[in-house]
């Protein structure tokens, strides 16, 4: 009998389907998909993966002002790849940054992946730890339309503005130009004020400052009026008339004595323009450096055994609003660490900004035991000491306040009246984690009403009054704010953009407008008014509040815009006279045909070229030289040149021949102690001769 064999058939299982998350970055990506485990994949679209289209307007002005959206050029494979693992994933999460932009992204990308907005696949976390994301896929939501429709109103009247004036500008000036909305405003507050500096006319004021003693104790006290009240001293006529009143040998009286005690409070947490400002301040990042560090820190940075870790909330708010659990830590690490007399019991609420949108909380570390010195080994330098400020401003905006301990002293003789103030510190509150003054105890001696002093010397000092300072990139940003323009993710393109087109130029870390700057402003000025009206542009912003909040229409806001201003635009088409940039004679003649050669206004800056163009197309770049012989190859001048960013180097003039470059100018000196060659460091208030070695460096020079 035949025996038959039966074969078991296997069958392969197929692998259990996916949870596809999508977020903005690959950085958070890799952190993310950490957190969620192995159920789910983690995906990067890289930023925005549809805009307007860069080739026209891409608006439908007769439409109701639709826009008509495209993939980005570039965006091909990344859409390819999300599609493909779109349609193998269990269920789809959008998780965009938590703002309109964010947002918007989580709405473009249901679009090209066929999904509904109003399905409940969008997540967002205001800071990048386990909790908080775990805790946010507990509770998906609906893009939120209100916020797709602010940033779409933003987007669509900046597209107007730009595709409206940047043409004109092209045809009566030059090509290359462009002009928005905020970048607008900005470039008008730095001619302003460089309209105030030409106008502004010194005064001359004094001082008389001196030296008292009591016994063996010296202080110093400076002049304040007569017979007890405010006195100016406007030239050395009144300082004299003062000086004759005083018999310096003779006995002063001190006739009051006011002892007081002084609370300093702690600053509240940073915002994303205070974070700007104060970094450029304390740490000298300029705005573009400070946001690419907070953006690496609030992604996730590996720490070791921790893995990677977002370390930072999210850093583009405009709140000082602090989440509870984040207050109840810091108190917990205030009182372990330094006790509870250092934990405030009701920290300092910070004021919000008039228009501030209130939407995320102030940023802070995400935890706050994670100290500047545990990470320090895993940070880069920008990322610690951007880290550090932040950690310590924080922590300080959680304990008690600075107790200063203070005296005036007022000091009679013949009616002339001087005073003396000094201050002790008397418990250190927030200034033990973060000092953010140079302020210095200054102690006076044991005074009294009704005690004698002696006049030790005296010194009347000549003033004059000082123009208002030109903005840095800090005030700047400063100003935008208090006048509410723009919103904390324009800040840093919008100071981009007016460099890059030469509107205006950093000197010294200060703006000052070009001659380009200034022509593009007028126009701007003259026949768009109302893009310049800081009035205007704030109304605008607190338009599109009311769209996000639900409370306005888009389409209404955009309209109520744009039909007077497309009056102004016919006007200035039709009545703009096209602008001479006239070419400045160069003093010197082409080496290649012999003609005069002329300086031209470039993209970036002036530039010599041959006055035969474009039959003769020799260019040369103008270069400045030092007066210091090149210290590597000494043969060629060190000149000043600029890089693609607009920012000042020193160079060789013999290059490509030789490469010697240097970010701090060269003073023709070497090092007493290595033989390096000496540069000009600037610092606050002057510059500092030091060698790059770290090995010397001279006394400050103002």
């Amino acid at each position: 009998m035949a025996t038959t064999t039966t074969k078991k058939r296997t069958t392969k299982r197929k692998a259990p389907r996916k949870n596809l998350v999508i977020v903005e970055s690959p950085a958070k990506a890799k952190t993310i998909e950490k957190y969620l485990g192995r159920s789910y994949k983690v995906m990067a679209s890289k930023g925005h993966v549809r805009d307007l289209p860069k080739s026209k307007m891409g608006v439908d002005i007769d439409n109701d002002y639709q826009p008509h959206y495209i993939s980005i050029r570039g965006k091909g494979d990344t859409i390819k790849e999300l599609r493909s693992a779109a349609k193998k994933a269990k269920k789809i999460y959008l998780a965009a940054d938590p703002d309109r932009e964010g947002e918007s992204i989580a709405w473009h990308l249901s679009h090209i992946l066929d999904l509904d907005p109003k399905a409940n696949n969008r997540v967002v976390f205001n800071e990048i730890t386990k909790d908080a994301v775990k805790e946010s896929f507990k509770h998906p939501r609906g893009i939120d339309m209100d916020l797709v429709d602010a940033q779409q109103a933003r987007r669509v009247l900046d597209r107007l503005v730009g595709y409206s004036i940047s043409p004109l500008l092209w045809q009566k000036v030059k090509k290359g130009l462009s002009a928005g909305r905020v970048q607008s405003i900005a470039l008008w507050l730095i001619i302003q004020r460089e309209k105030e500096i030409a106008k502004f006319k010194p005064e001359e004021y004094w001082s008389i400052d001196s030296e008292f003693k009591k016994g063996r104790s010296k202080f110093a006290a400076s002049f304040y009026g007569i017979s007890g009240k405010k006195t100016n001293l406007p030239n050395n006529e009144a300082v004299q008339k003062v000086l004759k009143k005083i018999d310096q040998k003779a006995d002063f009286d001190i006739t009051k004595v006011i002892k007081r005690q002084r609370k300093r409070q702690p600053q509240p947490p940073f915002t994303t323009s205070t974070l700007q400002q104060v970094a450029n301040q304390k740490l000298g990042f300029r705005t573009r450096r400070t946001m690419m560090a907070a953006q690496q820190l609030y992604e996730g940075i590996n720490i070791g055994k921790e893995g990677s870790q977002g370390l930072i909330t999210y850093m583009r708010t405009d709140s000082t609003r602090i989440a509870a659990i984040a207050k109840h830590e810091a108190s917990t690490f205030l009182h372990e660490k330094y006790g509870a007399e250092y934990a405030a019991t009701k920290p300092i609420k910070g004021k919000l900004p008039e228009g501030a949108q209130d939407a995320h909380e102030a940023i802070r570390p995400t935890s706050v035991f994670r100290t500047p010195a545990s990470l320090k080994k895993y940070l880069n330098k920008d990322q610690f000491k951007l880290y550090q400020l932040i950690w310590s401003r924080f922590v300080a905006s959680q304990m008690t306040p600075a107790i200063m301990d203070t005296m005036t002293v007022t000091i009679d003789q013949n009616g002339v009246t001087f005073r003396a103030n000094g201050s002790k510190m008397k418990f250190e509150g927030f200034l033990k984690i973060y000092n953010d003054t140079k302020e210095k105890d200054n102690i006076l001696p044991d005074l009294a009403s009704g005690d004698k002093v002696k006049m030790v010397k005296t010194n009347p000092d000549q003033h004059f009054t000082q123009p208002p300072a030109r903005y840095s990139e800090a005030s700047l940003i400063k100003a935008l704010e208090e006048n509410g323009v723009g919103r904390p993710s324009t800040y840093s393109p919008t100071l981009e953009t007016i460099q890059r087109r030469y509107y205006v130029k950093l000197v010294g870390r200060r703006f000052e407008p070009t001659e380009l700057g200034e022509i593009v402003n007028d126009i701007i000025v003259e026949y768009f008014p109302d893009i310049v009206n800081i009035d205007f542009t704030a109304n605008f912003e607190g338009d599109l509040d009311q769209i996000e909040e639900g409370k306005e229409n888009w389409i209404k806001v955009v309209d109520t815009f744009y039909k007077p201003f497309s009056k102004e635009v016919e006007s200035a088409t039709k009545n703009m006279e096209k602008v001479q940039i006239k070419d400045e004679p160069a003093g010197f003649n082409c080496e290649i045909c012999g003609a005069p050669m002329v300086i031209k206004m470039g993209r970036y800056g002036k530039f010599y070229a041959c006055s035969r163009f474009p039959d003769c197309r020799n260019t040369k770049a103008i270069v400045k030289e030092i007066g210091v012989i090149c210290p590597k190859c000494h043969k060629g001048q060190v000149i000043e040149r600029k890089s693609k960013k607009n920012r000042v180097f020193y160079g060789c003039s013999r290059f490509p021949d030789c490469d010697f470059v240097s970010w701090d100018k060269p003073v023709g000196r070497n090092c007493p102690k290595d033989g390096h060659f000496l540069v000009e460091k600037k610092i606050k208030g002057g510059i500092q001769v030091v060698c790059p070695n770290g090995d010397y460096e001279e006394a400050p020079q103002k």
